[in-house]
């Protein structure tokens, strides 16, 4: 378990071990005392998601909001809704890198692999400039968990920071039982954000590529997009595998050789 003390004068980049994940937070510039934060679990930010490399599509307004949030003169609190391989995780994680080079402190908090650990988690964090929650609908219905929120939304507003939450459901569908809270989730601006079209999947799936260092041909793109999943994310998870494959093997990356890696 790490202790994480939000008194240090100077930026701080804490990394530790538990369960075979690493836990990464990121402290900056605090300079009230207080008391410390334990983190059970850690989780790293993916190095790859950030605003630069998202496709935006019919999301422009909500990553311009999410902008001026993690700046801090933007909505305190923002509410993302989607389905799978919309881009909620990203652009939460998205936030978080964001805020390193303006000096401002941030968390990432998938409720997907906290949960078990207890809404205790909470505590304390409303002390960072910016509090990113994931997966919200794995604690809807929980009754600690969602008075533990709903403290968390007090004390953020009392102390000026802000809270950017994601979940696949809008507040009203995602069987919140605590009213106080839903009412919460509706305090600040909420967006759903919109699955990107076919061409546009193409332009990120090549963008993707490119940032690997892949090169892939309009008939490999193609053969991807009619043979697997067109779920964005399934499609990154595809080109991750044959990525490492293509390394392996020192071989380019062509219809053939998806044939032989996918088994399609």
């Amino acid at each position: 378990m790490l202790e994480l003390r939000a008194s240090f004068t100077r930026r701080m980049f804490f990394l530790g071990i538990a369960n075979h994940k690493t836990l990464a937070v990121i402290q900056k510039e605090k300079s009230r005392s207080a008391a410390p934060v334990q983190l059970p679990l850690g989780i790293t930010l993916r190095d790859d998601a950030r605003f630069e490399n998202f496709v935006r599509g019919r999301n422009g307004l909500v990553c311009a909001a999410l902008e001026k949030s993690v700046a801090g003169f933007g909505e305190q609190y923002l509410y993302l809704w989607g389905h799978t391989g919309t881009g909620c995780s990203h652009l939460l994680q998205s936030c978080c890198h964001a805020s390193d080079p303006i000096r401002r402190s941030a968390v990432y908090l998938p409720l997907a692999e906290l949960k078990q650990y207890g809404p205790q988690l909470l505590e304390d964090f409303d002390q960072l400039d910016l509090v990113c929650i994931d997966n919200l609908e794995q604690i809807a219905g929980d009754p600690e968990w969602e008075e533990a929120l709903f403290h968390l939304y007090n004390r953020m507003r009392a102390n000026g920071h802000v809270l950017i939450i994601a979940a696949s459901l809008p507040p009203a569908k995602l069987g919140i039982r605590l009213a106080d809270l839903e009412s919460r989730l509706n305090w600040g601006m909420v967006f759903q954000l919109q699955p990107l079209d076919d061409d546009t999947k193409v332009v990120a799936l090549r963008a993707r590529a490119q940032a690997r260092g892949l090169q892939l041909g309009d008939d490999v793109i193609r053969y991807l997009m009619h043979h697997g999943s067109r779920n964005m994310a399934h499609l990154l998870v595809t080109l991750d595998k044959l990525d490492v494959a293509s390394l392996s093997a020192q071989r380019k990356i062509t219809v053939p050789f998806v044939k032989q890696v996918m088994n399609w």
